[in-house]
Formats: structure tokens, C-alpha cells, sequence
């Protein structure tokens, strides 16, 4: 087992000033990784930065996140059970934002829960299958 860490988790983690070495070890001793949207997610907010110091300080704590954690890429098998998760949830009348499809198949094909942020996006509970941990306030 393990868990995929959804961006609402790690903005909450953040807002909540706790340190990465902390915030990991909320994970219970599951390992976690990062799915590559959730990488590009971060990284939008260094784009969108108001001030080159600021975009200097988030690129920094990206880089100390991405050295506990390792990112999944977004291979063929996970494009696969992407494009299988879009159909299913297409005919159920349930879909979810594209990027978190994404984070949930990876999640799926690795045989990983995915953890939220306290705010408990439900739209991930629409995935069959898919183990949601909540990240505690």
C-alpha cells in the first residue's frame, strides 16, 4: 500500500506551516509519491508568483518536497486506466476535474490510496475503487 498526495493535501500542509519532514510523517508510514500533474500544479504556482522572491521561495520548497518523495510519471498504462476511469465515471454521470482523474489513476495503477486535502474534495469518492485518506485538520 501506499499514497499518492493530491495537491489539496500539500496546499493544506503548507498553509498549515508544518515542515515536509512532518507532514510525511502523517503518512502513517505508507509510502508517498507524487503524481507528475500534481508536480505541474505545484509548479504553476511559481509561474504565478507576484514577485520574483516569492516565485524563488515556492520553487524552493518544491524542490525539498520532490527530494522525500518521488514523482510517477504519467506512463501509456496510466494514460490506459485514465482513459478507462473518464468512461466509467462519463456514463455514471460522475465526472472530476481532469487533473485529479490523473491523480487517481495513477493512484489506481500503482494500488495506492490517494491523499486529500481536510476540505475532503468528495469528487474523488466518485472513483471506483479508489482508497481516499483525508488529511486530519
Amino acid at each position: 500500500m501506499g499514497l499518492v498526495i493530491d495537491t489539496s493535501a500539500l496546499v493544506a500542509a503548507e498553509r498549515a506551516t508544518t515542515r515536509w519532514d512532518e507532514f510525511l510523517a502523517r503518512l502513517g508510514g505508507e509510502p508517498g509519491l507524487l503524481p507528475a500533474i500534481v508536480y505541474a500544479e505545484l509548479l504553476v504556482g511559481v509561474e504565478l508568483a507576484d514577485s520574483p522572491a516569492r516565485a524563488a521561495r515556492r520553487r524552493a520548497k518544491i524542490h525539498a518536497l520532490v527530494a522525500r518523495l518521488p514523482i510517477a510519471e504519467f506512463t501509456a498504462e496510466v494514460a490506459e486506466r485514465w482513459a478507462q476511469l473518464y468512461a466509467t465515471l462519463s456514463r455514471l454521470g460522475a465526472q472530476i476535474p481532469s487533473n485529479d482523474l490523473a491523480v487517481a489513476a495513477t493512484a489506481l495503477h500503482l494500488g495506492y490510496g490517494v491523499l486529500i486535502g481536510p476540505r475532503n474534495e468528495g469528487h474523488f469518492r466518485a472513483v471506483p475503487d479508489l482508497r481516499v485518506e483525508v488529511l486530519a485538520g
